[in-house]
């Protein structure tokens, strides 16, 4: 069965799927997106995806052109049409089509595409074992560049990150900002666990608020965990009893060595399971069900 796409108003088979060159989101990456998982028919934090999807649109003066109550029914009817109970889906919001300008003006309706499909993930034995991680060399950009908060179309500044990743044959890359303390991964949050209290950085530092970000972090203080969102630098990592990644398609992922160092035991730490454990369950029950 061919995928199924949204397009402003209408389900189209992925092969008439098309948008113009002429959309801003294609010329410039102007534009918002969300990345959702749903989890055996519950479309997982779907109204934290949407109130974040509207807050990008909103500080990059871009007028997303539904309601949010019917953008969350699009999103719903792009995995029952793709016979998907379990599965990623993207909701992109561009600023539509103009002419081959910068000019944002010359763009006079934006677009909404909703796509869908199976999600590949990092193997089991990463969340068993632990994946190892490095840092690049390409800065997170500045927060009076580009908000950390939005999360935007052009995600050159990551891309560039994992071609580092890719290159150096490891499992993810840290991002630094310009002044040296840890931003984010290339797709993935951080997280470190130092005598008992987990940290994480500001997203003054660089680090996207996401959603997976802010559903540890309320585990952890549910569990009396003590949590910090700090500034942290490279040795904070060389030096933490745990760490591990957060992301929508990562859930949570243990580290066990950063440039070839140990962290900690280089072992999944009690802190790091306890959380993999208590996220899985929240999966099972926060978000929106449907049905095919």
């Amino acid at each position: 069965m061919a995928r199924q796409v949204y397009i402003d108003g209408e389900f189209l088979p992925e092969e008439d799927a098309k948008i113009s060159i002429f959309d801003h989101g294609f010329l410039y990456g102007d534009g918002v997106f969300e990345g959702i998982r749903s989890y055996e028919g519950l479309v997982f934090c779907l109204d934290e995806h949407i109130d974040r999807l509207y807050k990008s649109a909103r500080a990059i003066a871009l007028e997303v052109p539904i309601p949010r109550d019917e953008f969350a029914d699009v999103i719903v009817e792009t995995l029952r049409r793709n016979s998907l109970l379990s599965g990623y889906v993207r909701p992109i919001v561009t600023r539509g089509c103009g002419d081959l300008g910068l000019d944002p003006r010359k763009c006079p309706k934006p677009s909404v595409i909703v796509a869908a499909d199976k999600l590949t993930l990092y193997p089991e034995e990463f969340y068993r074992d632990g994946l190892e991680v490095t840092f690049v060399s390409t800065r997170r950009n500045i927060p009076d560049a580009l908000p950390p908060q939005v999360k935007s179309l052009n995600y050159l500044n990551n891309i560039l990150g994992r071609l580092e990743v890719n290159r150096m044959g490891v499992g993810e890359g840290i991002m630094l900002n310009a002044l040296g303390f840890i931003a984010e991964a290339t797709a993935d949050n951080v997280f470190i666990v130092k005598e008992g209290v987990l940290k994480t950085p500001t997203t003054s530092s660089g680090a996207l608020p996401g959603i997976t970000r802010s559903c540890v972090l309320e585990l952890a203080r549910e569990e009396g965990i003590p949590v910090e969102e700090t500034e942290l630098t490279p040795y904070d990592l060389y030096a933490a009893d745990e760490c591990f990644l957060t992301g929508t398609g990562a859930e949570v992922v243990p580290v066990r060595a950063v440039e070839g160092r140990p962290v900690g035991t280089g072992r999944p730490g009690p802190m790091t399971r306890k959380l993999i454990e208590k996220f899985r369950n929240l999966t099972k029950s926060r978000g929106r069900r449907y049905e095919l």
